[in-house]
């Protein structure tokens, strides 16, 4: 519930895409890894569709 405050959309969405396809090599992190998948996964789409409404946004001023 906090705001992030992101300063280059292209290297957050980067970051994002990598963070999401981590995962443990140890078995026991199953259901951690799983969460955090959960959480990347929704922030690298949080971030993809705020850069595809800003590339809507400058197109439509043109």
């Amino acid at each position: 519930g906090c705001p992030i405050e992101v300063t280059d959309l292209d290297e957050a969405i980067r970051i994002t895409a990598d963070y999401k396809e981590y995962r443990h090599k140890e078995k026991s992190f199953s259901e951690f890894d799983k969460r955090q998948n959960a959480y990347w996964t929704d922030m690298y789409e949080k971030l993809t569709a705020l850069k595809k409404q800003s590339l809507t946004i400058k197109i439509s001023e043109r």
